[in-house]
């Protein structure tokens, strides 16, 4: 049983396939001591529909899958468990942050449920766009330990929501690596303003988070890319100025997240910390810079625009490429 393909569902969560108990298979995680890595998907996704189901594109059979990527599938015994979690994530952006938050409590059940039938594995998290607002949110009903690793792609996070969470006995215990890119600048412009934030003039994840257990990786920085290298975890350099999927897109990125839920011993927190560089590129330095990648601007030249004419881009780029990807709701 290496995969299981959840949804959550009004009256709490199911298999994607019908026919047996979620519960009763995550309470049965299987043997071996191989870590449990649980996948949350980000906006536009449905797993009722086709169309926009999950199960049949990141988290499906192909060899570019999460699943496959992550290690899942190839028939080690001590592979673990992998739990792609599916959730209806369409509509008004505020309103399916609203539902990615409240999923916290679903995913929380869950790892209670995993933690209590093998309290040996580690439980792991990876999630992109607003799956990172469901992950967090598991934290505030869960106990310390509950929770060793959690991979944060692109989130859809506020900085002061996400350093509360981490305030919490869950989250002071986990070791959270947040994935962050100028490519992303746009994306996180639209949710800082179509979002409710809980905090004054707070902003999104990708200009950082300040917590001791948190680590911030900025793929499109071209010393945070030599870094990488050196610790033979090689990541492709970036091709857009905007993108919101290159944090799982971009060749060698999941084999960077393998290596930090499957093996944390290799890729200590700390040891990661010290490689990479301090800080991050200020906002829109990738979009206004030279192809060659982020650089620092001046004042002037970091003021946002006008927020409908960055709705508009971004309309445009996510109508224009959304029939392109197999893999993912909005392919770069």
């Amino acid at each position: 049983m290496p995969l299981l393909r959840i949804n959550a569902t009004s009256q709490g969560f199911a298999l994607h396939d019908p026919g047996q108990s979620a519960r009763l298979l995550i309470a049965r995680p299987g043997k071996g001591t191989g870590p449990v890595i649980i996948m949350l998907h980000g906006y536009k996704y449905d797993p009722s529909t086709h169309a926009h189901c999950p199960h049949h594109k990141i988290f499906g059979t192909g060899p570019r899958s999460w699943p496959q990527a992550l290690g899942f599938g190839a028939g080690d015994p001590q592979e673990g468990l992998g739990i792609a979690l599916g959730w209806y994530a369409r509509g008004p952006l505020a309103r399916v942050h609203r539902r990615a938050r409240d999923l916290g409590g679903s995913l929380a059940t869950i790892i209670s449920l995993l933690r209590a039938s093998a309290p040996e594995r580690p439980v792991h998290i990876i999630a992109h766009s607003m799956g990172s607002e469901a992950a967090l949110s598991a934290l505030e009903h869960l106990p310390a330990g509950a929770v060793s690793r959690i991979v944060l792609l692109t989130g859809a996070s506020f900085a002061g929501r996400t350093q509360q969470m981490l305030r919490t006995p869950a989250g002071r215990s986990t070791e959270v690596f947040n994935i962050t890119s100028r490519e992303n600048d746009l994306f996180d412009l639209a949710f800082e303003r179509l979002v409710p934030r809980d905090f004054p003039a707070d902003h999104a994840i990708g200009q950082g988070i300040s917590a001791p257990n948190a680590c911030t990786l900025q793929l499109d920085c071209a010393l945070t890319l030599e870094a990488l290298s050196a610790l033979d975890l090689p990541v492709g350099a970036p091709s857009r100025r905007i993108c919101h999927w290159s944090s799982y897109t971009r060749p060698g990125v999941m084999a960077l997240y393998t290596q930090l839920l499957r093996s944390p011993d290799k890729l200590p927190a700390g040891l990661l910390r010290r490689a990479l560089p301090t800080g991050t590129a200020p906002r829109w330095s990738r979009l206004f810079a030279g192809s060659g990648g982020s650089a620092c601007l001046s004042d002037a030249a970091q003021a946002l625009p006008a927020m409908p004419l960055a709705l508009r881009v971004k309309n445009r780029i996510m109508a224009g490429t959304q029939a392109r990807g197999k893999n993912n709701e909005h392919a770069c």
